[in-house]
């Protein structure tokens, strides 16, 4: 059966779930298409299938989703090992639930398709790559896809069209009194570095960081350099590299307190992971460190207040394989590269620092704008 071409709404629908149980960039990316899912279905009660972090953070948050339900443990899916009879109890939850629409919207399917079919709902859609089971409707999942583009495919399945391509995360006034309650208001522009990432090969390197971070101190910004508590280490080094001071922020704030935090800043420098995407999801401005691949998936369209910049290298810096390869068997070239070297290194600090001077001062523009139409 070919992919689903039509957009037709699905009748009487009361109730939806979806399946996202993904980090926190992964969540960014499927706001647009949450959003079009609600401004289609506005009477629907939407579901979000997700990790316990979201549970955390999204429960009673204003927003396109109104309730979460942390699955559990689903090789594939979701990491770990679920209690016996875990996975039973929560297919029984779901079926009674009566759920009328069930995308899947985490990966190509092979272990999510089987897990989404099993809810009980009259109509399921989402992604399927070559060695997944069908939905009811799908479309098919090729790697290298805007994300935010994927998930709106996946939610115009069932008639859902687009109202918005950006990102948009919903602030709360205790997501901004966390943060200040741990770094007090900003008294002068306040920029982020976030030197970290979960991948070693989206890193770029510390003293860049830190030579970044010097020029936007001497332009008169207030510099933090933020990180989760293992990537404490690459904190303190970006700060000790640097000549002007900064104020380290390691695990000090939740995803919430983060959010709060970014929105007040008038500019975030990072390599591409979840506090990059989230800080653009409030608002702010951001330079962003892409390897290519990356940047095809992750980036924001827009130049007024986000400059992506990128990097090339597509061949490993130790073995010299060709890494795009692994997802093309066709093509020679060389696969199974287990390296972990920085793929963003050909990124040089003055392009970084060019982009982020630049940006400060359309901040800063836009801030004396708005004093003077007060």
């Amino acid at each position: 059966m070919p992919a689903a071409t039509g957009f037709d709404l699905v009748p009487d629908v009361r109730k939806i779930a979806l399946l996202r149980p993904s980090a926190l960039g992964d969540y960014v990316f499927t706001l647009p298409a949450l959003y079009a899912l609600k401004a289609t279905y506005p009477d629907a009660e939407v579901t979000l299938l997700g990790a316990p972090w979201h549970a955390r953070v999204l429960s009673g948050r204003p927003g396109p989703v109104d309730y979460v339900a942390v699955i559990p443990p689903v090789p594939g899916v979701l990491g770990g090992d679920s209690a016996p009879g875990e996975l039973d109890a929560f297919r029984r939850w779901s079926a009674g639930e009566g759920f009328d629409i069930a995308l899947q919207m985490h990966g190509g399917g092979r272990n999510s398709n089987p897990l989404v079919g099993s809810l009980g709902a009259r109509v399921t859609a989402g992604l399927r790559a070559a060695d997944a089971p069908p939905l009811d409707r799908w479309v098919p999942y090729v790697y290298y896809q805007p994300e935010v583009f994927r998930m709106l495919e996946v939610v115009g399945l069932v008639g859902a069209e687009p109202v918005a391509h950006t990102p948009m995360f919903e602030l709360t006034a205790d997501d901004v009194a966390q943060a200040r309650a741990v770094l007090g208001p900003p008294a002068r522009p306040r920029v982020v570095l976030h030197p970290g990432a979960s991948d070693r090969r989206r890193r770029w390197p510390a003293e860049r960081f830190a030579v970044v971070g010097d020029a936007l101190a001497a332009a008169g910004a207030e510099v933090l350099v933020t990180g989760i508590k293992a990537e404490r280490e690459l904190v303190d080094e970006v700060c000790g590299r640097m000549r002007h001071p900064a104020r380290p922020s390691v695990g000090e704030l939740t995803i919430a307190g983060l959010a709060g935090l970014l929105s007040e800043c008038a500019l975030v420098v990072s390599n591409d992971t979840g506090p990059l995407h989230l800080a653009a999801a409030v608002g702010t401005r951001t330079v962003g460190l892409f390897w290519i691949g990356n940047m095809i998936n992750a980036a924001l369209p827009e130049r007024g207040r986000h400059r992506p910049l990128i990097s090339w290298t597509i061949h490993c810096p130790e073995c010299g394989l060709d890494c795009t390869r692994d997802i093309y068997p066709a093509r020679t070239g060389g696969t199974g590269c287990r390296h972990a070297p920085s793929f963003i290194v050909d990124i040089p600090a003055v392009e970084v620092e060019a982009e982020a001077l630049d940006l400060l001062a359309a901040c800063r523009e836009e801030e004396a704008l708005a004093r003077a139409y007060k």
